[in-house]
């Protein structure tokens, strides 16, 4: 493992910090080198938490879909630590492990229906061009609500920001 591009704070060494390590710990069971990270600016912190614990748990988007998205933003931007955080819980939601290797790939593999190749367009379109065409979101709007279409735009959103972060960082498993 390379050494990350800021210090890590070792949980438990700073008490303003330990309402927002207790959530974190709640949360994902676990202070994770990248919540460490967020942890030298507890606004940050606090925030990235809360938002991610809503993206990832609160929202009506099924888990295998959610995490096929993470797995494949971790793709498109080289986040190793957030590929191989995140296979755990892909197999958790039941993506099968040929899905879980096939999201590597480009283009992408005939083992994912319909819906999924579906999302995992769109993630590619945010991830890679940012824009998303209007004949995609219009396939999309066929598919879910408004609120189905919002969650899974801002999931992959969301993503990307953690993968950027973790990039950037050099914050690697």
């Amino acid at each position: 493992m390379t050494m990350p591009r800021i210090p890590l704070v070792e949980p438990g060494t700073r008490p303003e910090l330990a309402e927002t390590e207790a959530r974190i710990l709640a949360e994902r069971g676990r202070i994770s080198l990248l919540y460490q990270a967020l942890l030298n600016s507890p606004p940050i912190a606090a925030g990235w938490e809360r938002m991610l614990t809503a993206v990832r748990n609160q929202t009506g988007l099924p888990a295998d879909l959610r995490e096929l998205i993470i797995l494949r933003v971790a793709v498109l931007n080289r986040a190793s630590f957030e590929f191989h955080a995140h296979v755990p819980h892909a197999r958790q939601a039941g993506v099968p492990e040929a899905a879980i290797e096939a999201v590597r790939q480009q283009p992408l593999a005939e083992v994912f229906g319909p819906r999924e190749r579906l999302v995992l367009e769109l993630t590619d379109a945010m991830t890679r061009d940012i824009e998303v065409p209007a004949a995609l979101m219009a396939r999309l709007q066929a598919e879910w609500d408004a609120q189905g279409v919002l969650e899974l735009v801002a999931t992959v959103a969301a993503y990307n920001m953690v993968s950027r972060l973790l990039v950037a960082l050099d914050i690697t498993h």
